[in-house]
């Protein structure tokens, strides 16, 4: 008998990563629709501050309050935290109003590589040839679903939206390494390296929103809104959950592993299409078919 138990202590990386790809994929839509009120760099600081009260008062309920971490782990975290969150973010949202979901996640399809390739030459993380194959055909298979045509609709390509997508998946991608060179040197606890990556992440963002000086008074205006502070704070409960997610995903397995099943967020869009009455075409099946082939190869490495 299949033991769900036994499955989860061997597998908490896999799993975990699998979860935050589920997270990142209704963060996307929610942030896609409140693109549309608030520039970028705003609703990054936005969500962020958010994000930060719901890990402090995580962390009080939760009894850990002390942490033992070296200055070698604390400066990789909080390296990762200024590219990852405070600048892959911005780029990703700023992709995300010029390109729409679709192409930003595909364009995310980047990162896997990436990471694996970053994990090699700097970590000496070396993956076993069923791995690659398994990171190859979750890309493919997730890449074969977002480039998918939509029917009826004549789509421009914004080229500067292109350059922020590439550079969210670069920024997402180091970010990911030096979250994981921090992880495996150290016992902190994921909720700890979330709050270290987001504050500095946060401190970042705000200097950037004191250098475009936007119209801070109009946009808290616009939160007055309880449909629209309610999406807000429904966003950043999934962001909140992603980003732990991630970070206990990288503590348990590899870098490049990790970042390849985090890259199915697109394929938990489908059920919700489906649900919302479009239609899903034979190509989307397929491709989610393969992608899940690439997973399992993934939960097959070790």
């Amino acid at each position: 008998m299949w033991d769900l138990s036994i499955f989860l202590t061997n597998f908490p990386g896999e799993v975990a990563a699998l979860e935050s790809a589920l997270c990142w994929a209704l963060g996307t839509v929610i942030f896609g629709k409140l693109g549309q009120l608030f520039p970028p760099l705003f609703l990054n600081f936005l969500k962020g501050a958010i994000a930060i009260l719901m890990l402090l008062f995580t962390i009080l309920i939760s009894d850990k309050l002390l942490i033992s971490i070296s200055p070698v782990s604390l400066g990789l975290l909080l390296l990762s935290g200024a590219i990852g969150v405070g600048i892959g973010d911005t780029v990703y949202f700023s992709a995300l109003n010029r390109l729409g979901a679709r192409r930003t996640l595909l364009l995310g399809m980047l990162a896997p590589p990436i990471a694996a390739i970053l994990a090699l030459i700097f970590l000496q993380e070396q993956l076993k040839m069923t791995a690659w194959s398994g990171i190859m055909l979750t890309i493919l298979g997730v890449g074969w679903v977002i480039t998918e045509g939509v029917s009826g609709k004549n789509e421009r390509l914004e080229w500067r939206g292109v350059i922020f997508g590439i550079l969210a998946a670069l920024a997402q991608a180091i970010g990911v390494i030096l979250s994981r060179a921090a992880l495996v040197n150290t016992e902190i606890s994921p909720l700890w390296s979330t709050l270290l990556r987001m504050a500095v992440g946060e401190v970042l963002l705000f200097f950037g929103l004191i250098y475009q000086a936007p119209n801070v008074g109009l946009l808290l205006k616009t939160l007055q809104s309880k449909k629209v502070l309610w999406t807000v704070m429904f966003g950043t409960f999934f962001d909140y959950l992603l980003i732990y997610l991630q970070q206990m995903s990288l503590k348990y397995t590899a870098a490049g592993i990790a970042q390849a099943l985090m890259a199915t967020s697109p394929l938990f869009v489908l059920p919700f299409a489906v649900w919302m009455g479009d239609k899903v075409t034979i190509r989307a099946v397929l491709g989610v078919i393969v992608a899940i082939a690439g997973v399992t190869l993934l939960f097959s490495w070790k």
